[in-house]
């Protein structure tokens, strides 16, 4: 009995303090309004299970999302709120001095993620924010863009796939992600940051800082860490996290190199508005610190990859579901082509059908999914229904409010590029009242809204051009979709028989 006594009492002394930890770091605030709250062990399902995002989505976020409008969720070590519906998602993005953007680099400055971003454009607050975007505006929101370079390396990509469908025969499947991402890279490089990168066209991990990319998503959403972010502080424990930052720093030092060498061999008839240039005469002047420097040169390299990247997976897929979409498309192109072999801005942005198709694959496929980087400032109301108390991180969910039948009718979930309108004018239309509405938000809204928004349709419009115009798709039979983890909803990747066509 003594034995028992004291064995009983040992488990007691050495499992109550973790227990008590456990109840403290997992429980939910009380002050956080009565909302459904999403099982925390939805966060790490990737460990043992294949589910893609859009599963996970359909079982366990869908119902409540769409009859609440909001959830409450595990998010990067920390419980948040998630909003779909429409008119608090506007109160939030319309309101940037109550609900504050709050990046990795203040909720979680330890973690891997945040030493990859840092404080950025795209993150940061106030006066950071206001100083990046007086610095780097211009560069990202050009009125007019240069087609030549887009229409050179579409083509490249092209050429890439056909010779690879070529090698591999014509009546199997090739895997498209390594040349999409290395053609994304090539065109962020060469619009952006002024650097010809030449990632297409050579074997994989040829340019490093282009086959970092697939390690850096690799490493950024395992769920364990992605999920529980505090245990990036045990990365002397954790072989793998001291890799992760080995990665991040490489990464970073890569990339800054790269500009520093560019910008030192500049002359002056080097392009003015290009934000690397604009980002290296801050630094030049002392407008920016050396770190605010790599950081925005980071953000830039990965949002201007990133995106383009999964939205063309996404495109792969759909239209090589669709053959009728495809069809009817190619036949817009050719007829333009004709007249316009290498078309100008101008002329691409003036299909209708091309413009349709684009827009509807950013609501089916949001390539930004959800993100939840916003801080309540001080005791808020959210559209004046929602209580939300400061310290509060809330974000959102473009699937949700993108694919609700409240919102966009019974066939929401559905593609129909028609949904838009007949002309572009018209589409352009309905594009800006969703997006103010906050029904629409591929791109977030108002204020902090991207700001390469216009590049990146310019891009996706000119890859559909050249692409639909030489070749014709399907998806692999035997592929099954699997959506990726994290804040993005595309394929995982996507196995296409491509054919040539007729001259």
């Amino acid at each position: 009995m003594p034995f028992l006594s004291i064995l009983l009492s040992t488990l007691l002394t050495i499992l109550i303090p973790p227990l008590l930890f456990l109840t403290w770091y997992l429980h939910v605030p009380r002050a956080f309004p009565n909302l459904p709250r999403i099982p925390i062990y939805v966060s790490i399902l990737g460990l043992w299970s294949s589910m893609g995002q859009d599963e996970i989505y359909e079982r366990w976020f869908r119902a409540p999302l769409e009859e609440h409008g909001a959830v409450v969720v595990w998010f990067a070590g920390r419980w948040s709120i998630l909003v779909s519906r429409p008119d608090w998602l506007t109160d939030m993005f319309r309101n940037e001095q109550l609900y504050a953007k709050a990046g990795s680099q203040i909720k979680i400055p330890h973690a891997v993620i945040a030493t990859l971003v840092g404080d950025n454009i795209i993150n940061a607050h106030g006066e950071n924010w206001r100083l990046y975007t007086g610095i780097m505006k211009a560069g990202l929101q050009k009125k007019v863009f240069e087609t030549t370079s887009l229409l050179k390396q579409s083509r490249k990509l092209v050429d890439a796939l056909t010779n690879r469908q070529k090698e591999t025969g014509g009546n199997r499947s090739i895997l498209v992600n390594d040349d999409v991402q290395k053609w994304a890279v090539d065109v962020m490089g060469e619009n952006f940051l002024d650097l010809e990168l030449k990632s297409l066209g050579q074997p994989n991990g040829t340019v490093r800082i282009e086959s970092l990319q697939s390690i850096i998503k690799a490493t950024l959403f395992k769920p364990m860490y992605f999920s529980f972010p505090d245990l990036d502080h045990f990365s002397w424990l954790l072989p793998s996290r001291k890799r992760a930052y080995n990665i991040m720093n490489e990464f970073d030092n890569r990339l800054y190199a790269k500009i520093m060498t560019m910008l030192q061999n500049r002359n002056e008839t080097d392009p003015e508005e290009m934000v690397s240039h604009m980002l290296g005469s801050a630094y030049k002047t002392g407008l920016i610190t050396e770190k605010q420097l790599r950081d925005n040169l980071k953000i830039t390299f990965l949002t201007a990859h990133e995106n383009a990247q999964q939205l063309i997976t996404s495109m792969f897929w759909q239209l090589g579901t669709r053959v009728d979409i495809q069809d009817r498309l190619r036949d817009e192109i050719l007829t333009t082509a004709k007249m316009h072999s290498d078309p100008s801005q101008e002329i691409i942005n003036s299909l209708p059908y091309l413009t349709a198709v684009v827009l509807e694959l950013l609501r089916l496929f949001p390539p930004v999914c959800q993100l939840i980087n916003r801080v309540a400032l001080q005791p808020a109301m959210l559209g004046g229904e929602l209580p939300i108390a400061r310290g509060t991180f809330v974000g959102w969910n473009a699937w949700a409010v993108h694919s609700n039948p409240a919102v966009w009718g019974d066939d929401a979930r559905e593609f129909r590029a028609e949904r838009w309108g007949e002309s572009v004018e018209e589409m352009q239309g309905r594009f800006r009242r969703e997006t103010v509405r906050g029904t629409y938000i591929p791109f977030n809204a108002h204020k902090r809204k991207c700001l390469g928004q216009g590049f990146a349709l310019l891009q996706v419009k000119i890859l559909l051009f050249v692409l639909l115009g030489r070749v014709s798709w399907v998806v692999d039979p035997g592929y099954k979709l699997k959506m990726t983890p994290g804040g993005i909803l595309a394929p995982l990747g996507c196995r296409v028989i491509l054919t040539e066509l007729k001259s």
